[in-house]
């Protein structure tokens, strides 16, 4: 390789970056491993091109990604969790007929969005993968997602971003002011900062797990909040109400023996929910994610049909019944 010429190697050191920045955008597991994929390829091919004294080469790399994404969004639908659904069959008892997995925001482990070191910024990146935050995020046009992500998030400056968007200064600043007021509009209730090294959280998800596996259905009503809700993606359905979802997880037949491993979702405290076959084995049946406001949980979020993704979320394939797991 010539001398000063770019490396596959600093490429790749880039991978865990634009996976952040492409899922912000894009909403979905699979379009941001293809978003990824072809920013790499495309960097890659063009390496030769690269000027480091003209740019940096991340601001050189999001260039591409960015291009990318937005190629991606011009005939997508607006992606959303189920919280933001307002209609008769999202208040049903009935689960009724699901809706394409297009329609969802998809969930994302923490190891493939979360790179940095310091604390501080580990809970920036943290809160700006928070599911809610990446739904409202779907409200805003391609080009304003783009500009708060690079600007808010990032924090590329307002000449980076222009260069990145091939647009001026004057532009950028407009359309970020424009998106952070639309992204006000469409803000979720706040959740707690998740910290996994704080005691009183690991202890609310321990009583939580010991409660649902126990179908405790007093347990699982003073873990979370009144207002609670929950929801089960296709679905377009929610549960509001403690007392409601409680009685729900604690009288149904189809959560026997059933048991909750943790893992780290979308920079929350997640599970991966197992179910026991007849010859005692318990395998993958769905990822759920939670929330917590004010010391409790209010928000729990089961993805159907992610069963297949467990190992994604350092979760095993399968154990047997009365085995310890550890992730």
């Amino acid at each position: 390789m010539p001398e000063g010429e770019l490396a596959i190697e600093d490429l790749e050191a880039l991978r865990v970056p634009l996976t952040g920045y492409c899922y912000r955008l894009l909403g979905s597991a699979a379009d941001t491993d293809d978003a990824v994929q072809e920013t790499l390829i495309r960097a890659s091919s063009k390496r030769d091109q690269y000027d480091p004294s003209r740019a940096r080469l991340s601001t050189w790399v999001h260039r591409i990604a960015t291009n990318v994404c937005i190629d991606m969004l011009r005939a997508a639908k607006r992606r959303a969790l189920v919280m933001d659904v307002e209609s008769a069959a999202a208040q049903s008892s009935d689960l009724g007929a699901p809706l394409p997995p297009e329609a969802w925001v998809e969930p994302m482990p923490d190891s493939r969005l979360l790179g940095g070191r310091d604390p501080g910024e580990v809970a920036l990146q943290r809160e700006s993968v928070r599911l809610a935050f990446i739904a409202a995020l779907q409200h805003l046009a391609p080009r304003q997602r783009a500009v708060l992500v690079l600007r808010d998030v990032l924090v590329f400056t307002a000449q980076e971003t222009a260069e990145i968007l091939g647009t001026t200064v004057p532009a950028v600043n407009s359309a970020l002011q424009r998106a952070r007021a639309s992204l006000d509009a469409a803000r979720p209730d706040p959740f707690d900062l998740y910290d996994p090294e704080d005691a009183g959280q690991r202890d609310l998800l321990r009583r939580y797990v010991a409660a649902f596996e126990a179908h405790d259905i007093a347990g699982l009503t003073a873990v979370m909040r009144e207002d609670a809700v929950a929801s089960m993606p296709p679905f377009q359905w929610r549960l509001e109400g403690a007392q409601k979802i409680a009685a729900l997880a604690g009288n149904s037949d189809s959560c026997a023996g059933a048991r909750l491993v943790p893992c780290r979702i979308n920079g929350a405290p997640g599970f991966g929910q197992y179910r026991p076959g007849d010859d005692g084995v318990l395998r993958p049946f769905a990822l759920v994610s939670v929330d917590i406001r004010d010391e409790l949980i209010t928000q729990m979020v089961t993805f159907l049909g992610t069963q297949h993704r467990f190992a994604e979320f350092g979760l095993p394939e399968s154990f047997r019944d009365g085995e310890q797991v550890t992730v």
